[in-house]
């Protein structure tokens, strides 16, 4: 039977949910021929806000959360933007690297890496990527992204529109 299963394993590379389940049905879900137990887990959710409170109950609660940056002046700084991203569904060790790009894509205006684990697929990890001293320099669409060991797994718009101020009262 090794050999078949060997061979259904070489057929299920390319889907790592259905290779996991065929290891987890066969012999305690020991490696089948020289394959690895990683499973690259879902990003269950990415939230781009300005700062994460731990609670005493154990909790985050996000401030801020946003959607684009309405800038009345530019260069516009911030003193810390956060990413928070939570990941599920997955087996192993991860490294997570997340980062703000002009809005040519060239260049990072903002890089933040952090390594985490799952342990097994009903495990989840969430991660903060804190970006400090942030400067943003002309208005744009600016891009977030997230990508685990290198693959991209997230992009979204992060728009900079430049606004008139309101008068003072």
């Amino acid at each position: 039977h090794r050999g078949l299963l060997s061979e259904i394993c070489t057929e299920l590379s390319g889907e790592p949910r259905l290779l996991h389940f065929v290891r987890a049905w066969t012999a305690g879900g020991e490696s089948i021929g020289g394959m690895s137990d990683m499973i690259l887990p879902d990003l269950q959710a990415c939230v781009l806000c300005e700062d994460v409170r731990q609670e005493a109950s154990g909790q985050q609660t996000l401030i801020g959360i946003i959607g684009m940056i309405p800038a009345p002046m530019l260069p516009i700084g911030f003193f810390k933007l956060c990413l928070w991203t939570r990941w599920c569904g997955g087996i192993g060790r991860f490294t997570q690297q997340s980062s703000i790009l002009t809005p040519d894509e060239e260049n990072p205006i903002a890089e933040s890496e952090v390594e985490f684990q799952l342990p097994a697929l009903d495990a989840h990890a969430t991660n903060v990527h804190v970006f400090g001293g942030l400067q943003i320099s002309s208005p744009g669409v600016y891009t977030v992204e997230v990508k685990i060991d290198g693959e991209l797994r997230l992009r979204f718009p992060l728009p900079v529109v430049q606004v008139q101020a309101l008068p003072e009262s």
